[in-house]
């Protein structure tokens, strides 16, 4: 036994010169190598890179990596020379037991990009094993009276290996009395039987010793012994016998503890105690079976004890002894076969490797996200496992290996839509009722920059009152964008252009970060009422994406001019107006007119004319036009009056606070004798021009009322949806403009023509005009004023220059 030991680790020496390489099988892409069991460290297994198509540069860089579940040490690649070599010792039988079939199963893995291969080791099978007996020494006893050919059952021994190196023949040692039987049963095991062949005597052999050998299949053969040694008595030659020497039972492995295997029963035909059994085990059965199962002595029943599992163990072989109660005691010999039914009882078993987390909302269809490998413990159908996916609609599962898969990405992300898919895979086995099992992996959504900034409206509105300081916060614009990090990270500008002769920034400017709009110097409603521009928003992508909006900055009017004189003809001078003026003239005669304008705009820009009390408190025939600037008598003149007459006509705006101006009017009184009859013929003609000039100024005032209805009504209405929208923040957001009402005076009509430019710095100069329906108080020479303020609004209708 020794000798054939040495001989086996001289065998395994050699074995690494006559390993067997089968490389290049590439079915389903696997790679199938072979190595014999117990081959030293460092042996030649095949040259996986070149097998799988990779060049020896490019496995470092690549990540080039080899895994195996459980068995990590057994293997190693040289990064090299790309040579799978054995790292460590290999042994079948502690690897995979009596299976038939045994291979290591390696994942090999490399990136950039990121593929993965499966690799199939079969670990070859070597007779590394003797044949080994139960026990080195065995106790037969036959009786002298038995006959021939009477048989004693003997355990055979047990190979680790399998295959033909588990294949055993038996020799016996030469012996008159006994020879071996072997006989092969359905289930290709083997039975051994010790078979008397000559008749016993006590008296002349009390003692038998033979040796019995097994050997296996390998080259070399490995043998076993066990040393036979029969003890002839002399009693009770009659032994219980079984009505079968092998009787069959299948069990479900989850029978429960104490379920009856079978009832042995056994005869003898001796009387008394010859005749009474007992049973037992024989002294060969493993301690396995006498922990799974129990034998009741005087029944003969066989019980389960413990807990069955067909994926430790499938099949129990179980001798049996009755001896009886006989002197000598006899005894008779059986075998139970016991084999156990799998049911599904094993969930299946589900790991998930990430490889690709997080994954680019970018990336493309069939982009490999994680490895997944399942398992089940079962047999049959009830091991044969199914995979489905939780969502379906985005990933799939690529079966790439038997239980091996691999997640994929199989539709369009957006991680502004969902930016986390928790991905379940349910592995579910064939078996009745089926086993399931879960694994779950977060997959992450990287964002990438595929949005632009995006403002709530493309256009806003804001009032900024005139004259405002320099670097004053008008407006705030907000873009969001719906991207992430600095994707979503936005950026303000202005979109540059020419407002006339300057740059759009020498007016305003943006805070890139803030979106704050602030206004760099004072703005002027006489220069420029209307400001468009636009501002820029723009993330920090790569590359960036961008929007614009527009900004309408209306530039509301203040009081900062004062009237300004006109100058009565070309001679006057503009604070200063001279006049004769006829004694004969009637109460109400117009004899001069104050003419003024001023700059503003509205209320700021409706004037209106005081007459001043004279020096001391002198009463005076004349008066003034209240809107009109016209000088009229009160009374006729008489010879009372004094020749020279100074009035002091104050002009004053409408704004908050008033701006005034002061014009000086000198009247000559004559008597009308003096005056020359042409310009009695003139004043004639001027009073008929007047007439006519009231009845024209009647429609003038219908129509310029119309259409000045109709321009309030449209500002009123862009006002109410401007001022729908929500306001921003400063002291000059948007708001709603301001609108001239008629006053507890009256309304009043004025028109001017202005010489600026807007935001969009072309086009000509526009002309304000204002009309509202005449509603003065009635009075005295209230007629007379309502005709001069018809002049007023034809003199407003025909859209002087603003130096008349």
């Amino acid at each position: 036994m020794v000798s054939s030991k040495s001989r086996g680790v001289e065998v395994r020496d050699l074995l690494p010169l006559l390993l067997l390489l089968a490389v290049g099988e590439a079915a389903s892409g696997q790679v199938r190598y072979s190595v014999p069991e117990e081959a030293k460290h460092g042996t030649f297994v095949g040259r996986i890179a070149q097998d799988l198509g990779l060049e020896l540069e490019e496995l470092v860089p690549r990540l080039f990596r080899v895994a195996s579940k459980g068995h990590g040490d057994l293997l190693e690649v040289n990064l090299q020379n790309g040579i799978l070599f054995v790292n460590s010792r290999i042994d079948r039988e502690e690897l995979c037991g009596r299976r038939a079939e045994c291979s290591i199963h390696l994942e090999v893995i490399v990136d950039r990009p990121l593929q993965v291969f499966h690799v199939e080791v079969e670990v070859k099978d070597i007779n590394d094993n003797p044949p080994v007996f139960p026990v080195a020494v065995k106790t037969i006893r036959f009786h002298e009276s038995r006959l021939l050919d009477s048989r004693f059952p003997l355990e055979g021994a047990f190979d680790a290996d399998i295959g033909v190196n588990a294949l055993l023949t038996y020799k016996l040692s030469s012996s008159e009395f006994f020879f071996l039987d072997i006989q092969t049963n359905d289930e290709l095991s083997q039975s051994l039987s010790l078979v008397l062949r000559k008749s016993l005597d006590r008296e002349e052999t009390a003692e038998i010793n033979l040796l019995l050998v097994a050997i296996d299949g390998g080259k070399p053969e490995l043998t076993g012994t066990v040393q036979l040694l029969v003890k002839v008595l002399d009693v009770n030659d009659n032994e219980p016998t079984f009505d079968q020497s092998v009787y069959k039972i299948q069990l479900l492995e989850n029978v429960a503890n104490g379920t009856l295997v079978i009832k042995l029963n056994s005869s003898d035909a001796d009387e008394g105690s010859n005749s009474e059994i007992v049973y037992s085990f024989s002294s060969d059965v493993s301690r396995d079976i006498k922990t799974k199962f129990n034998i009741d002595p005087s029944s003969g029943e066989i019980r389960t004890k413990g807990q069955l599992d067909y994926e430790e163990v499938k099949f129990y072989d179980i001798h049996v002894i009755a001896y009886d109660n006989g002197t000598p005691s006899m005894s008779g010999h059986c075998k139970i076969s016991v084999k156990l039914v799998d049911i599904n009882d094993n969930s299946p078993e589900v790991s998930i490797t990430s490889l690709s987390l997080p994954i680019r909302e970018e990336a493309p269809l069939g982009s490999v996200i994680a490895l997944i490998t399942v398992a089940d413990r079962d047999s049959g159908a009830n091991g044969q496992v199914t995979c489905t996916l939780i969502p379906q609609d985005l990933f799939k599962l690529v079966s790439t290996f038997k239980n091996y898969y691999s997640l994929v990405l199989d539709s369009v992300l957006d991680r502004e839509s969902v930016a986390n898919y928790e991905v379940v895979v349910t592995a579910r086995d064939g078996g009745s009722p089926p086993l399931s099992a879960t694994a779950s992996v977060s997959v992450e959504v990287a964002d990438v920059n595929d949005n632009a900034p995006a403002f709530a409206q493309p256009e806003y509105t804001v009032f900024v009152k005139e004259n405002n300081p320099p670097g004053r916060h008008i407006f705030t614009v907000s873009a969001w964008d719906a991207d992430a990090q600095e994707n979503a990270l936005v950026s303000y500008s202005l979109v540059e252009r020419r407002v006339g002769e300057r740059a759009l920034s020498s007016y305003v400017s943006v805070h890139a970060e803030s979106g704050k709009v602030y206004a760099l110097q004072p703005l002027d409603h006489e220069e420029l009422e209307l400001l468009q521009f636009q501002v820029s928003a723009r993330d920090a992508g790569v590359p960036p994406l961008g929007s614009n909006v527009t900004l309408q900055v209306f530039v509301l009017d203040e009081n900062d001019n004062a009237p300004a004189l006109l100058p009565p003809g070309p001679g006057g001078g503009p604070s200063k107006v001279s006049q004769v003026v006829a004694r004969s003239v009637g109460a109400g005669h117009v004899v001069a007119k104050v003419r003024a304008v001023d700059a503003d705009s509205g209320y700021n820009a409706w004037l209106s004319y005081e007459l001043q009390p004279a020096a001391g408190g002198a009463s005076t025939p004349f008066r003034v036009g209240l809107y009109t600037g016209e000088i009229s008598t009160t009374r006729a003149l008489d010879e009372a009056d004094a020749p020279r007459q100074r009035l002091l006509v104050l002009v004053k705006d409408h704004g908050e606070p008033a701006l005034t101006a002061t014009a000086t009017v000198l009247l000559s009184l004559e008597d009308s004798g003096q005056a020359p009859k042409a310009s009695s013929r003139a004043l004639s003609g001027a009073s008929e021009a007047e007439a006519v000039l009231v009845d024209v100024n009647v429609y003038l005032i219908i129509a310029i009322c119309a259409v000045s209805s109709l321009l309030v009504l449209t500002l009123l209405l862009y006002t109410a949806l401007r001022c729908s929208a929500p306001p921003s923040e400063g002291a000059y957001a948007r708001g709603k403009p301001r609108l001239v009402c008629s006053s507890a005076v009256g309304s009043w009509s004025y028109s001017r023509e202005r010489q600026q430019r807007v935001c969009s710095g072309e086009g000509p100069p526009k002309t304000d005009l204002m009309a509202f329906s005449p509603s003065l108080p009635q009075g005295p020479g209230s007629a007379d004023e309502r005709q001069q303020l018809s002049e007023s609004e034809q003199f407003g209708k025909i859209q002087l220059p603003r130096d008349v």
